[in-house]
């Protein structure tokens, strides 16, 4: 009877988070001690999203919503890859804090969980990448759950603050990170205003608040979410070995594309304190180049470079695998 009565209160609890991610989540040790499992409750969201994507059988498509997705995909993946992770998670480059609660705003759209949340689990991830205490390791737990399942379980769920105190004294990112539901609802709620007042004002572009909705948001959300989880799982997996580190990171140019320049993975585990990931000219790297392009403006300054002694002390897996000699490798 104690165990039935209680399954309500879990479930309360769960429900709650969805609103206020910090709910409950006062012992962080202890939370993190459960055993990992994924959790129908923190699945549920995932699943709205993608049957979301669903939409369009019933209101179709336009020019001009696939192009409001493909845009909303390529601004959210900049905010994600520049800010959520080279900013943020490993502090590459300076900006003031306006410009960094807009990115961090627009961060949160992507319906990735807060940046502080994010931040911390990032820099859990290079402490102990593809080692036993790795949240997210295709190598120790497989594809799957490196793709989705370790976001389900509720270990993985608090944000532990004290690992990310250096962005815990802004109570503006704690906000967007205690309540990261909100941002994502809200922009949804634009993509569906904005699909209003073009088909009252703009009828010739054929396009409805519910199509704008489906395409701005719901896929354009969903590619995004699978391409970012990819670094997790894929970028394990596939590609090649340019550096020997401690673990299995690996360099993708089709995993840097989709995700304009994360996929040179390897070359970041490496030395991740830089701003570029893409360590040779030849390695595309979109979202260096616009971070290149903001510190022109002013808007971010102190990008940090590959260190001189990375390219000099180039340590590379065999050559049957595919990897250059270390002769053949030039910034």
């Amino acid at each position: 009877m104690d165990k039935l009565s209680h399954k309500p209160g879990k479930l309360l609890v769960s429900i709650a988070r969805w609103f206020d991610s910090d709910f409950g989540n006062e012992d962080v040790a202890a939370i993190k001690s459960k055993p990992d499992k994924v959790e129908f409750v923190r699945i549920l969201p995932f699943i709205i999203l993608h049957i979301g994507c669903l939409g369009v059988i019933f209101c179709g498509w336009s020019w001009t919503s696939v192009a409001v997705a493909a845009a909303m995909y390529f601004v959210r993946m900049f905010a994600v890859t520049a800010f959520y992770h080279r900013y943020f998670s490993h502090k590459t480059f300076q900006t003031s804090r306006i410009a960094q609660f807009a990115f961090a705003l627009l961060g949160a759209s992507a319906v990735q969980r807060g940046p502080l949340w994010w931040s911390y689990h990032h820099r859990h991830h290079h402490r102990h990448s593809d080692e036993e205490e790795d949240a997210h390791s295709p190598i120790v737990r497989g594809f799957l759950w490196s793709h989705i399942g370790w976001i389900t379980s509720a270990r993985n769920f608090p944000t532990d603050y004290s690992q990310v105190r250096d962005l815990a004294v802004f109570p503006e990112l704690v906000f967007l990170n205690r309540f990261d539901s909100l941002v994502p609802i809200l922009f949804a709620g634009l993509m569906f205003f904005c699909g209003y007042l073009l088909n009252v004002f703009l009828p010739s572009l054929g396009v409805t608040s519910w199509q704008l909705l489906v395409w701005g948001f719901f896929i354009s959300t969903t590619v995004l979410f699978h391409a970012t989880a990819s670094i997790n799982s894929l970028a394990h997996l596939i590609g090649k070995r340019r550096f020997e580190t401690t673990d299995k990171s690996r360099n993708s140019l089709f995993l840097a594309l989709i995700t304009l320049g994360e996929g040179w993975h390897n070359n970041h585990h490496r030395f991740m304190n830089s701003a570029r990931q893409g360590f040779f000219w030849w390695e595309i790297d979109i979202s260096y180049y616009l971070l290149k392009a903001l510190s022109c403006t002013g808007i971010i300054w102190n990008l940090k470079p590959v260190p001189r002694f990375v390219y000099e002390n180039i340590n590379p897996v065999p050559a049957r695998q595919g990897v250059h000699p270390p002769d053949r490798l030039r910034p």
